[in-house]
């Protein structure tokens, strides 16, 4: 069963005296009246990350992924727990030198601060990450207008394709297997531009599962559909390179999940202070579609113009 078949089938009930659940269908708790934002995330050794022979970049990339809820959400994290399952091996000496040093680099790069969690003995090797911000205001998911620009902050694909050498799948020079390896571990967040989406977007979600699979997340309650511009999505220089190098098409590679870019729409008429903005943060931000009626299919057009079929649109939990 899919994930989201589970919490509507067994949980959804349980939440509808709480306005805060936002009904289960969106990345953050939000209790308006005491301006209180959390967001609670897994990650499994072997299912989000590869192994932890890297638990210093391995830490990172489970704290910024986490802080990604918040901040897409047009709010600053502020707080931050941690708990964590594992064994000797996992939590030893100098795994655990390595990880508590990550974390204050991450605070001071962040201005997040570390306030409690757990620690259990496990083999398989797990954390919890719960996220607190404060705001009067979110932007929530399932409020995109009709005719509205779909906008996308960064590059995406790069932490993909670092996966991919990690997993000894592709094979690069030193140069471009280092950048993509780094993509991976320490995708780049933009907090500069949380604060100022609430004025921009409509609606927003951060990229974790992959552009189609977080673009139909967003608008799934929503009578609408959406028509994404191929040549629009944007991909680093380094990408490109790879992409001609080893002849594989672009598409496969755009929508694979672990950008941890912001994915919003915003109405045709911020079209010209979302350019501004994004100039003046030093942000790359790209217009990549439309959200279109919901009396023609979503689709995807390539540059001549051609729907493309789409084999995998990201990544999914099933049980």
């Amino acid at each position: 069963m899919h994930e989201f078949k589970i919490i509507n089938k067994y949980f959804s009930k349980l939440s509808t005296m709480n306005k805060g659940s936002l009904n289960l269908n969106d990345d953050v708790f939000f209790d308006r009246s005491k301006k209180l934002v959390i967001s609670v995330d897994t990650y499994i050794e072997g299912v989000h990350f590869i192994n932890f022979k890297k638990p210093d970049l391995v830490i990172k990339k489970i704290i910024r992924s986490s802080i990604s809820d918040i901040i897409c959400k047009g709010v600053k994290p502020r707080y931050y727990f941690i708990s964590g399952s594992g064994n000797k091996k996992s939590f030893s000496s100098f795994n655990l030198k390595k990880i508590s040093k990550s974390l204050k680099e991450e605070q001071n790069k962040y201005s997040i601060f570390l306030c409690g969690g757990d620690t259990t003995y496990s083999n398989k090797l797990s954390f919890t990450i719960t996220s607190i911000g404060f705001s009067h205001k979110i932007l929530f998911r399932n409020n995109a207008k009709l005719n509205d620009d779909i906008y996308v902050t960064g590059n995406l694909g790069d932490s993909f394709t670092g996966l991919k050498i990690l997993k000894n799948k592709i094979h690069t020079n030193t140069h471009l297997s280092k950048y993509f390896k780094s993509k991976y571990y320490l995708p780049t967040l933009h907090l500069k531009l949380s604060k100022k989406l609430l004025s921009l977007a409509n609606t927003s979600i951060d990229i974790s599962d992959g552009l189609i699979t977080d673009l139909e997340k967003l608008i799934n309650d929503q009578k609408f559909s959406y028509k994404l511009n191929l040549q629009n999505i944007p991909i680093s220089t380094n990408l490109k390179k790879l992409l001609i190098q080893k002849k594989l098409n672009k598409i496969s590679f755009v929508s694979q999940g672990d950008d941890y870019q912001i994915l919003f729409t915003a109405n045709s008429s911020k079209s010209r202070i979302i350019n501004k903005t994004a100039k003046s943060l030093g942000i790359k931000i790209s217009k990549i579609g439309k959200i279109c009626s919901s009396l023609q299919k979503s689709q995807i057009i390539d540059q001549k113009g051609n729907k493309i079929a789409i084999k995998n649109k990201g990544y999914s939990h099933h049980f």
